[in-house]
């Protein structure tokens, strides 16, 4: 192993902490014991499309409050 590798259980910390799924996790871990990097990088872009997604729907919400508190502060002067 490379000084640059990650181990095993600094990637499963890092899925974990990305907020991967246990099945996820160990699908990468499969993965990579399996050298299918192909696979592995599928199941790390599906998670991060589903974390992008996330963020827009919630950006989507921030909006909503931003138009709710401009119109009450323009009513309110």
């Amino acid at each position: 192993m490379e000084d640059n590798e990650l181990t095993i259980e600094q990637i499963e910390k890092c899925l974990k902490d990305s907020g991967c799924s246990k099945n996820t996790i160990q699908l990468v871990i499969e993965c990579i014991n399996n050298k299918d990097n192909q696979r592995k990088s599928q199941l790390l872009k599906q998670h991060r499309c589903q974390l992008l997604e996330k963020i827009h729907a919630d950006q989507k919400q921030i909006d909503c409050l931003d138009y709710l508190l401009y119109q009450f502060k323009k009513e309110g002067e």
